[in-house]
């Protein structure tokens, strides 16, 4: 966030004895909060853009928050340049026409524009809240980081902590957070390529991974193109040059998409059909496993329809119409991910041999996809979403909270080291498929849990500390052992000792069984 400001921050006042005249400062800001300074009808002009975007999404938004918010960031933040030259206001603005573009409601928005103000200049908490409510001040306290000076070499672990609690309480705190990494990944060719690199791989491990979580595909996908490009300069060159050859060219899927849609139009079935192409990242993995890509191969079909019903009829109508490629069907609307996202995918081969692969949705569905949680909007609303499907929390989580989310916030109430919190954070969001288990029980709800988890792991994401009296565990009927690796959909029924000893505790081997931080922090510490 502030890594690039210049100018009257706390820490530059600190280091270079710069003065400013605070007086002059805080009545700008109560000025900008709660003086009109500008008649209450006009936006100022660098907001107007923004302003035009969220009213597409949200047409009878109230925009005065956001003057008032522009206002007040663009005093505190005035003086202050990035290192490109810039002046720093430029960022919160481009932060808030990412979140804009993706559908953030007003309230994430207004936050947005704050987001740099608590950390880098004389503006309080206390006054975000007097002037733009309690929502705004967890936001903006959310994204806001802890001081180097107070935190040492522990101020970045520990200001993802705070950050995961406060996402814990709601979501849009990550929101916020991702689209200024994305702005600040945007602008890193200013920085000494080493800074660029540490950057880029904490984006990597972490950001990524939760962008994907929480459903930000449109966050997601250019924050791995932009690490990849850091990283792995000389593969991400060759996927570039191998994506702008192809672009140079006709499109081949031009001619099935144009079949597609005479099939679909003579079916009966409205339906937008596009073209969506590849991103680097993508076309680099894809010749990782494929070893080539064909001519179709550069980009997907996304066709867009209106019910859930017409997506099973577009399957019908390719599949009778073309031979589908069997092993490539997955049904993520009867079966969505843990990330909200839910589509049909297929592939089907033309009369010519060209393989083709098909996303078919909604667009409510195309909506959740790009924008993941920011596309639910406030999670605290009474009103329900557009979908209610895509609001249903994952399982074993709370409304507003997915899964992973509230695995994440139990073990890292057990972990007060924060290098070994760090090292788990990582380490658990390098995860990249979880599954769901179900209980015998009836008032036991389903659990969500890592591709790979055992018995161990599952005794402890559901009793906790409780699990150290585990004695075995049974699943789909049957007695299992509790290093027993656990499958999406399996039934399990975990066994505690009725009446555990002094010395019950888990064995030292469970060490070996677990895999997930929620197990293994509370079994190391009781061996201990």
């Amino acid at each position: 966030m502030s890594a690039e400001a210049i100018g009257p921050s706390k820490a530059a006042r600190a280091r270079r004895g710069h003065r400013i005249d605070v007086l002059r400062l805080r009545r700008l800001g109560r000025a900008a909060v709660f003086g009109p300074a500008a008649p209450r009808h006009r936006l100022p002009d660098a907001i107007e853009h923004i302003a035009q975007v969220h009213r597409r999404h949200h047409p009878g938004a109230d925009l005065d928050a956001l003057r008032r918010a522009y206002l007040l960031a663009e005093s505190a933040h005035r003086g202050q340049l990035r290192k490109s030259g810039e002046p720093y206001i430029t960022h919160p603005l481009a932060v808030t026409l990412i979140l804009a573009e993706l559908g953030a409601e007003t309230t994430t928005l207004t936050a947005s524009l704050l987001h740099d103000t608590v950390e880098d200049t004389e503006v309080t908490l206390d006054q975000v809240r007097a002037g733009f409510g309690a929502e705004v001040e967890l936001l903006v306290d959310g994204v806001t980081k802890l001081e180097k000076v107070e935190y040492g070499a522990a101020a970045e672990p520990e200001t993802f902590r705070k950050m995961l609690v406060a996402t814990g309480t709601d979501v849009r705190v990550m929101s916020i957070k991702l689209a200024d990494r994305l702005h600040n990944m945007r602008t890193l060719g200013v920085m000494r390529p080493e800074k660029q690199a540490r950057i880029a791989r904490v984006t990597d491990e972490v950001l990524i991974p939760l962008a994907e979580r929480l459903g930000v595909q449109a966050l997601k996908t250019e924050l791995e193109d932009l690490v990849f490009a850091i990283l792995q300069p000389a593969e991400h060159a060759r996927a570039l040059e191998l994506l702008r050859a192809h672009q140079a060219g006709p499109e081949p899927l031009e001619k099935v998409a144009d079949r597609v849609r005479l099939i679909l139009r003579e079916a009966g079935i409205a339906a937008e059909v596009l073209i969506r192409p590849r991103h680097v990242l993508s076309l680099h993995r894809a010749l990782l496993k494929r070893g080539g890509l064909g001519p179709g191969g550069f980009g997907r079909l996304l066709i867009l329809v209106a019910e859930d019903a017409d997506c099973y009829g577009v399957l019908g109508e390719l599949h009778t119409c073309f031979t589908p490629v069997v092993s490539e069907f997955k049904d993520f609307i009867a079966a969505p991910k843990f990330n909200l996202y839910r589509s049909l995918h297929t592939a089907f081969a033309d009369r010519d041999g060209l393989v083709a692969e098909a996303l078919v949705r909604t667009h409510a569905m195309h909506r959740v996809a790009e924008a993941g949680v920011i596309a639910l909007g406030d999670p605290h609303r009474a009103t329900a979403p557009e979908n209610p499907q895509t609001a249903e929390p994952a399982a074993g989580g709370e409304p507003g909270r997915p899964g992973w989310l509230s695995r994440l916030l139990d073990w890292q109430r057990q972990e007060p080291d924060p290098d070994t919190f760090w090292t788990a954070l990582r380490a658990e969001l390098a995860e990249d498929r979880e599954i769901t288990v179900f209980a015998e029980a009836d008032d036991e709800g389903p659990l969500q849990l890592p591709a790979g988890a055992t018995c161990v792991d599952a005794a402890y994401a559901r009793h906790g500390r409780l699990a150290h009296t585990c004695i075995g565990a049974r699943v789909n009927g049957r007695l299992a052992t509790l290093r027993t690796v656990l499958r999406d959909g399996d039934t399990v029924r975990l066994l505690l000792d009725p009446d555990p000893g002094p010395s019950a505790g888990p064995a030292p081997e469970w060490l070996e069984y677990a895999t997930t931080p929620a197990a293994r922090i509370p079994i190391r510490r009781r061996l201990e």
